[in-house]
């Protein structure tokens, strides 16, 4: 199985809280991880970073997709999308807008 068609469900996901990031495994391996600062309310998503050895295979959205749906879940919180790529995730998945915070 190649890293392009692994099973999402085969990876790990956290919420590192102690660091402010969702992070994004494949066993041991880091792959992808998304910083973001919480203030009770909404969870500013600052940053998405994917280890460049593991860019072009879709990580970035796959956490994404978990972060926005663990927030929805909790549902006391709303994200602000500070990152360009969190901003154009949410412009190709408007559904998933009713979690963001408006302007």
């Amino acid at each position: 199985m190649t890293e392009a068609s692994r099973d999402p469900r085969d990876l790990r996901y956290e919420d590192q809280k102690d660091a402010s990031r969702y992070a994004l495994f494949d066993g041991d391996t880091l792959l992808a991880v998304i910083d973001y600062r919480d203030d009770g309310h909404s969870v500013s998503m600052t940053r998405a970073f994917t280890v460049p050895t593991f860019r072009g295979h879709g990580y970035a959205g796959v956490l994404t997709e978990f972060a926005v749906a663990d927030l929805e879940q909790r549902g006391d919180r709303q994200v602000i999308p500070m990152c360009w790529y969190v901003a154009e995730w949410f412009e190709k998945n408007p559904e998933r807008a009713g979690i963001l915070r408006a302007a």
